[in-house]
């Protein structure tokens, strides 16, 4: 190699969807890289992923098999997804088993079988499982772990000298990373998890290492699809600077009486929470303003989550709102997401891509009492970050964001919970129901707009048979915040 040159390192895709981009572009080319996890949370499924994504008649695979299930029996599992290409089996990838080497050989015998299947074939992707199963060929004992260790080492070394890509895969604890020769060697480990919390199953995925390549860090979310495995990256609210936008100017809410409250409507790119109780109106205002997009030339993304979008849109329809028209012309995708076991993850990759086929300006999340429930109990206590990330991640590239929640009608909407209010919201729409005249009135209130000026005032409003209207405010009237305004006396 001349001075003054870098090695470049090529990627390959894993062929799972989401995991090229935690690890910072894929697999480096002819490293040593183990996946490691308990049983049932993907691992053999993740490495055949890779093996048919890059298997070619000029780059052929091996896929050895130890001590687990036999090839024909995992053959007839994995060939259920939809990566699964029979015409390549056999020709381009060729599975062979090591059991009669590690029962009647040992260690000796397995290392020998995979030099003289490489040497043979010329294969440039090699993967063993399950590696794991390879430590009951060796003795017990030190001298089961020396040899273990010795037997690591000379394929690590035949694997680089042939120019390998290899995935060893095996069933592993966290325990078992200390001290391991495997894991001391690898270039790349890749971590699986399965946990059972309240009847919700969640898988997750984190990269340990990964040499010479910057990752993400962190835990993120695995799913288990008719495709294989697909990887949800952690939220990230860094965008970069050619995707970031500042829109400036006003979005309308499509209700003339609250945008004059707003001095003109919701700026641009800000996030709206829009509280109240139920019945108060929130989801009709939040239609209306989807709807307006759609009149202004700005596509919207709607997504529902107690309420299934067929119903959502018969309603909308109702009151003259055209949803099914926008979303047959393209203008508008409703995202109906109701599972309780998602994760903040999946949600934000549904809703990513939502906009990224209609080109949405506007997203609506209607409701975030429905998103906390819809997912997995153990995503739930930290709804907190994982509003923040969700809504930053949209809002950092220009979008507009309205949320609704439900809030009872004895809770101060001006001091909503924090998880809500200081992480969440630019600006704050309150909905309430207030007695006047022993009559039960509603009231809007702008309770804040960050960086822009609004009026203060309570004022009444309707939902008539075309949506949300506002009308005048409570003028004369004090104790309007708690919810029985009275007329205000001379010293008041």
């Amino acid at each position: 190699m001349s001075q003054g040159k870098k090695v470049v390192i090529k990627k390959l895709p894993t062929g799972v969807p989401g995991l090229d981009l935690v690890l910072g572009g894929g697999v480096p080319e002819y490293s040593f890289t183990v996946v490691a996890g308990e049983p049932g949370t993907g691992k053999t499924t993740l490495a055949q992923q890779f093996v048919f994504e890059n298997a070619t008649p000029e780059r052929s695979a091996l896929f050895f098999t130890v001590l687990g299930e036999p090839a024909v029996k995992m053959l007839r599992y994995q060939q259920q997804y939809s990566f699964f290409d029979p015409k390549k089996v056999g020709e381009s990838i060729r599975f062979v088993s090591l059991s009669d080497e590690a029962i009647e050989r040992g260690l000796e015998g397995v290392l020998e079988r995979i030099v003289q299947e490489v040497e043979k074939s010329g294969a440039g992707i090699v993967v063993v499982d399950s590696f794991r199963s390879l430590s009951g060929a060796s003795a017990t004992g030190a001298a089961g772990r020396a040899d273990l260790h010795s037997f690591v080492q000379r394929l690590a070394l035949h694997l680089t000298t042939w120019q390998v890509t290899s995935l060893l895969v095996g069933e592993y604890e966290e325990a078992d990373r200390r001290g391991n020769a495997v894991f001391t060697i690898a270039d790349s480990i890749l971590w699986l998890t399965q946990a059972l919390d309240n009847n919700s199953v969640v898988r997750k995925f984190q990269v340990v290492k990964v040499r010479g390549q910057a990752q993400m860090p962190g835990l993120h979310t695995v799913r288990i699809t008719d495709g294989g495995l697909q990887v949800f990256p952690r939220l990230s609210l860094a965008v970069g600077e050619e995707e970031r936008q500042t829109p400036s100017g006003r979005a309308s809410t499509g209700v003339a009486g609250l945008d004059e409250m707003m001095g003109g409507g919701i700026p641009s790119g800000d996030s709206v929470l829009v509280a109240g109780p139920s019945g108060s109106g929130k989801s009709v205002l939040a239609t209306q303003f989807i709807a307006e997009g759609g009149k202004q030339g700005e596509p919207g993304v709607l997504v529902v989550f107690e309420e299934h979008p067929k119903e959502y849109i018969h309603r909308a329809e109702g009151l003259g709102f055209p949803l099914r028209e926008m979303i047959d012309d393209g203008r508008l995708e409703a995202i109906y997401l109701r599972p309780l076991d998602l994760s903040p993850d999946e949600t934000l990759h549904e809703i990513r891509e939502a906009v990224k086929r209609v080109g949405a300006k506007r997203v609506v999340i209607d409701s975030m009492s429905g998103f906390e429930l819809a997912l997995a109990p153990t995503f739930r206590a930290d709804f907190r970050e994982s509003l923040y990330r969700l809504v930053g991640a949209l809002t950092g590239v220009g979008i507009t964001v309205l949320t609704t929640i439900e809030v009872t009608q004895g809770q101060d909407e001006l001091r909503l919970t924090p998880n809500v209010i200081s992480f969440l919201a630019d600006d704050l729409i309150s909905l309430r129901y207030v007695e006047v005249d022993r009559h039960l009135k509603k009231v809007v209130a702008v309770v804040k707009m960050r960086g822009s000026q609004h009026s203060k005032a309570y004022r009444e409003y309707e939902i008539t048979d075309h949506g949300f209207a506002v009308g005048g405010d409570l003028a004369g009237y004090a104790g309007r915040i708690s919810g029985a305004p009275h007329l205000r006396k001379h010293d008041e």
